[in-house]
């Protein structure tokens, strides 16, 4: 299969969906790879660099969707990019097409087959390709949040960890997942005042033996949430449903019961946010203020650590890369349920039941099309 790897034009978005070991990884299985032009400078890789591992360097991301079978990208069509799909292209990135009725409405006119990250799931009901990047957004969470609370960024000048003789900051994690947990991780590391809240009791027994008393679990209700945010120096968004829109647990009275220059870092923006006061926002302009309190909302927190984040994707991604490109995506999918739940558009039909439960399309299982096309 010929395989394109287009240069990122999202703001500030640096990763690439293919490093040059994976290529080489693909051309050893008798595949061919299509890079952009400069595609990894952003994370220290050349094209001296792609074309060592056998790549073939074209110019413009025009050249190489009209070439390319399968697009190996991270981030979303950008509106420029949407005229450059073609019928049956394979479209494999992160797409959260829930909170996005533009992109999704493109790729089902395009009559491609998208594929989303977010969305393929495992065998023990994780999200394994979702995962890596959860790992970084909740470990930087914790990172931007600090450097929010400081003064010059309108925080309250709060130092998380504290100092002798003065307390650490409050820190609530709404959600104990990958992102979560992780972020836990961190917070607990700073000698911060660590507060988890989830649903599921079984998550809060595995986290009280994961970090003992160095933090407090809480089951999550409304009372409980609203008890601890309007107490915290810095809130994380941890929140997940897989492929649907983020529910809105902080509301805007909690945000403006919250001691001005406090922080909140959402964490679930991408699918819509989980603060009520949330708005997307990118690497240019990351933080705006509401009611006094500092809203730190960049869509693709990963990219901050961008060559970190390519790597860590690329761990996870290559095995299904192979897939599609060895057996062709009927065969992939049909082998493979759990990676059919990342099919999201298919030759003009929604086959993500949450996307088309929040953006109101009829939802068509893809089981159904791709068995009545296998040969």
């Amino acid at each position: 299969m010929l395989i394109g790897v287009p240069k990122e034009i999202k703001n500030h978005e640096y990763r690439v969906g293919l490093v040059p070991s994976s290529i080489r990884e693909l051309i050893h299985n008798g595949h061919q790879v299509l890079v952009e032009k400069k595609a990894g400078v952003g994370v220290g890789l050349s094209d001296e660099d792609y074309q060592a591992s056998g790549a073939i360097i074209v110019a413009t991301s025009e050249e190489l969707y009209a070439s390319a079978e399968l697009i190996v990208k991270v981030k979303e069509l950008q509106s420029s990019e949407y005229k450059l799909l073609r019928p049956g292209q394979i479209l494999f990135a992160y797409l959260h097409l829930a909170v996005d009725p533009q992109q999704t409405q493109q790729l089902i006119d395009s009559d491609c087959i998208a594929i989303a990250y977010e969305t393929v799931t495992s065998s023990r009901g994780e999200l394994p390709l979702l995962m890596p990047m959860s790992e970084v957004a909740g470990r930087m969470s914790i990172q931007v949040g600090a450097h929010c609370l400081e003064k010059e960024k309108g925080g309250s000048g709060v130092l998380l960890s504290g100092v002798c003789g003065v307390k650490p900051g409050k820190i609530t994690i709404i959600g104990g997942g990958v992102v979560g947990t992780n972020a836990a991780r961190i917070a607990i590391g700073l000698g911060a005042n660590v507060t988890i809240l989830d649903k599921s009791i079984h998550r809060l027994t595995e986290l009280d033996t994961i970090f003992g008393t160095q933090s407090r679990t809480l089951f999550s209700t409304f009372e409980a949430i609203e008890h601890c945010v309007v107490d915290s120096d810095l809130v994380i968004g941890a929140v997940l449903i897989p492929g649907a829109i983020a529910p809105k647990l902080i509301s805007e009275s909690m945000i403006k019961q919250m001691r001005t220059g406090s922080v909140l870092v959402d964490v679930a923006i991408d699918q819509g946010g989980c603060f009520e006061t949330s708005r997307p926002t990118t690497f240019d302009q990351p933080t705006y203020i509401v009611d006094g309190i500092v809203h730190y909302c960049v869509t693709n927190m990963p990219g901050g650590v961008a060559r970190t984040s390519t790597f860590a994707l690329n761990n996870v991604t290559l095995p299904f890369v192979l897939a599609l490109a060895s057996k062709g995506y009927q065969s992939a999918f049909l082998d493979d349920p759990h990676f059919m739940n990342g099919l999201n558009v298919y030759r003009g039909h929604v086959t993500c039941e949450a996307v088309a439960k929040d953006l109101g399309y009829t939802y068509k299982d893809p089981q159904s099309f791709l068995k009545s096309r296998h040969t």
